[in-house]
């Protein structure tokens, strides 16, 4: 299938034992270093989990650990972006048993995630049929939650969206950004198989179009996925809406916001969509939101014209 995948798939040489790998890291992006450390650990995961992987085996650390740092910051920032990792790690029912700490120019966290499993331990993403449904599992807008946070302490930028929204409610959607990257897609995995989930992707960095076309791409049927919704942390859009006016392009209706450790995109069928979306949020805690359909097409990604924005409570993420 390519590189269209979220994680590699490779037959070991035991029959019928496959190794499902991962691998990625960034940058920090929250002021929080032990929530930094277990959005990096979230992120590395929803690889696996996007397909289907509901346990891993085994996780190594990614660290780069700023030169620019006084001693003090080090001493103080590294634990607590390490314990964050592994804390995450624990939650998950897995555990990091190595890696590699470098000095750096810039901090970087990430880390590789596996998984050894038999072939229905997995679910391969290539099996949607029309009439299918997508759900999304958590809401989009995180890089602008983020950037809107970081104007408040620059006038210039906070002067270009103060009159949307207030400082309060920038920080309400900057901590419910900063709790829902910090939440394991472990669920959505598990509830992958219980409803017969014909494939997914989770949502980073190539926004949500930018990883549904890899995803449709990959498809053995002649289909194509049509979005009519797009639930995003509330203000986010009005404030995504402004910085466009003003020169700084997020493209969030477009599909193509960059998103870190984001929800998982499930394609279901439709008959099992209602109890899939009922259990996860009895299970998280949050609702996920029916966003699109899967039609016959030509393998390609489509917004309607009267997409929807569902601006999701960020009190209801972030409690």
């Amino acid at each position: 299938m390519g590189i269209g995948l979220d994680s590699c798939v490779m037959p070991t040489r035991h029959s019928g034992i496959y190794l499902i790998q991962t691998t990625d890291f960034f940058y920090p992006l929250v002021e929080d270093p032990y929530f930094q450390g277990k959005i990096a650990c979230a992120n590395v995961l929803s690889d696996l989990y996007a397909m289907g992987v509901e346990h891993c085996d085994n996780m190594l650390m990614l660290l780069g650990v700023s030169e620019v740092l006084t001693k003090r910051q080090r001493e103080v920032i590294t634990p607590l972006v390490i314990q964050g990792f592994n804390d995450l790690c624990e939650e998950a029912g897995t555990s990091c048993n190595g890696g590699q700490s470098v000095i750096n120019p810039w901090f970087i966290i990430g880390g590789v995630a596996s998984g050894v499993c038999s072939k229905n331990e997995f679910i391969m993403p290539n099996q949607a049929v029309p009439g299918d449904v997508l759900v999304l599992s958590k809401p989009l807008g995180t890089q602008i939650a983020v950037n809107a946070h970081q104007w408040l302490d620059e006038p210039t930028k906070w002067n270009g969206i103060k009159d949307l929204v207030t400082k309060e409610e920038v920080v309400s959607a900057y901590t419910a950004a900063m709790y829902s990257m910090a939440r394991l897609n472990k669920t959505g995995a598990q509830l992958m198989h219980k409803h017969g989930s014909h494939g997914a992707t989770d949502v980073t960095g190539f926004g949500i179009v930018g990883h549904l076309r890899n995803l449709v791409e990959c498809q053995t049927a002649a289909v194509s996925f049509k979005l009519h919704t797009l639930p995003i942390f509330d203000h986010m859009d009005i404030i995504a809406t402004r910085a466009a006016q003003n020169g700084l392009n997020f493209k969030l209706r477009e599909g193509f916001s960059a998103e870190t450790s984001g929800g998982l995109v499930v394609i279901l069928p439709k008959e099992n969509v209602e109890q899939f979306c009922k259990e996860i949020e009895e299970i998280d805690g949050v609702p996920a939101w029916i966003i699109g359909e899967v039609m016959p097409g030509d393998h390609t990604v489509e917004i309607t014209d009267d997409m929807k924005v569902i601006a999701v409570d960020n009190t209801s993420i972030s409690s």
